[in-house]
């Protein structure tokens, strides 16, 4: 062999050395961790909260895809918009996993939407992570591998406002909880379906009457019947699960027909977003009642870690760049953000360095192992799934709701009282448009 074409081989030879670990460099540096996120962008839903939770979610993705690599894995995030229609909703689901290859599915506002997405995740071998719906009868008894909720349950909604009121009938309203009577109305999709059940175990244990239990079409476009029935049940308290326009067109209803009450309290979605909530009053919504996890910019800061507090603060400032000018930081922005920061946090670097990689299973592998105490997320609760054989598989069992009510363009918490910052106003004081005072 020539010394010429020796120098050819060896130069050959570290030619390709060289490009073979350019490239397994390159290969290294692509390894992507993709998430498709779906919200309501458009339609009724996304200004009954659905796009503020869209907001806490981008807020957190973009924050991590700007720290860089996760464990050496890119975020990418992908977003779809379910339009307010579950059948979009699930097309967009199916489009993400099968076009765009995301690794997970994220999001998801409607409970009418999450039932028949999640089932399709399963079915297709991916993993869910539900930041926002519900419904409990998303994961009952469906004992799911790959499906996961860091927020809380639908019932855990309604049994929360129920236990306030009959734990105040006899101070506030003079009342044994078994003279009691209160109304549950409710949109009749797999959201309000699931909160009335819960208020309606909730006033069964207390012993107080039902005078009124009734579903509607949260796209009903006339609810005058359902406020002559409020009238003639005459109820100390109605529990209302809705979105929004409906609880619009409902308080407007009953002011034009002159309803009173002791209370509305408001069970999440559109009572959630205060400043639709004020409009549809008027411009205040004094004394209404929403239920929901705290809002991040009022949870006690005391009984949270302190290291989530520069956090906390981000989002806030985030959100005001997006959003200038709001009278109060939604609840619904800091549920989104805090359950994809866990995720962030908790979940994706513990499947990477422990379990090998973003698959399914190492992600299911990942989130089966958070043990987060209370006071460990931005909203107070800790974080425990459900393990495979619980009847409620994959629901994380330390969340919780609390009630808050609007005072003076304010939002405070009122219940449970080991968390309250004030005492609860109940019933309504004389003088308000819907009080019975």
């Amino acid at each position: 062999m020539t010394m010429g074409r020796l120098c050819r081989l060896v130069g050959g030879a570290l030619a390709l050395s060289v490009a073979l670990a350019v490239a397994g460099s390159a290969t290294a540096q692509e390894k992507k961790f993709k998430i498709g996120v779906i919200f309501d962008l458009t339609g009724p839903l996304a200004g009954g909260g659905s796009e503020l939770q869209y907001l806490g979610v981008k807020i957190m993705n973009d924050y991590f895809i700007k720290q860089g690599p996760i464990e050496g894995y890119k975020i990418e995030a992908v977003y779809a918009d379910a339009q307010s229609k579950p059948d979009v909703a699930i097309n967009e689901a199916v489009r993400l996993m099968e076009q765009e290859k995301v690794d997970m599915i994220a999001g998801i506002y409607s409970s009418a939407q999450c039932v028949p997405i999640a089932q399709r995740v399963e079915q297709m071998h991916k993993f869910m992570w539900m930041t926002t719906c519900i419904s409990t009868g998303v994961v009952e008894n469906k004992h799911y591998k790959y499906v996961f909720r860091p927020q809380a349950s639908g019932q855990q909604y309604g049994l929360t406002t129920t236990d306030m009121v009959a734990s105040l009938a006899k101070s506030n309203f003079g009342k044994e909880p078994k003279d009691m009577r209160v109304a549950i109305i409710h949109e009749d999709g797999a959201y309000g379906v699931d909160v009335a059940k819960g208020n309606e175990m909730g006033v069964k244990k207390a012993g107080m009457n039902i005078v009124l239990k009734e579903g509607y079409s949260a796209n009903a476009p006339d609810l005058s019947s359902l406020v002559t029935k409020l009238k003639r049940a005459r109820p100390d308290v109605v529990f209302h699960t809705g979105y929004n326009p409906d609880i619009s067109l409902l308080l407007r209803q009953a002011r034009e027909q002159g309803f009173k009450t002791g209370a509305i309290i408001g069970q999440g979605a559109g009572y959630g977003v205060y400043e639709k909530l004020a409009d549809s009053l008027g411009g205040h919504a004094e004394y209404f009642f929403n239920t929901d996890p705290v809002s991040i910019w009022i949870a006690n800061p005391k009984a949270i870690d302190p290291s989530l507090q520069p956090i906390v603060k981000m989002v806030g400032e985030e959100f005001d760049k997006l959003k200038p000018g709001q009278t109060i930081r939604s609840a619904h922005v800091g549920i989104g953000a805090s359950n994809m920061y866990v995720f962030f946090t908790k979940v994706l670097p513990v499947a990477i360095k422990k379990y090998g990689g973003v698959d399914p299973d190492a992600l299911r592998k990942a989130a089966l192992d958070v043990d987060i105490p209370e006071g460990g997320t931005m909203l107070g609760f800790g974080v425990k799934f459900a393990p495979p054989e619980s009847p409620i598989a994959g629901q994380n069992e330390r969340s919780y709701p609390v009630v808050i009510q609007y005072i003076g363009d304010k939002p405070y918490v009122v219940w449970p009282k080991k968390l309250a910052q004030r005492d609860v106003v109940l019933p309504w004081p004389a003088g308000m448009t819907y009080s019975y005072k």
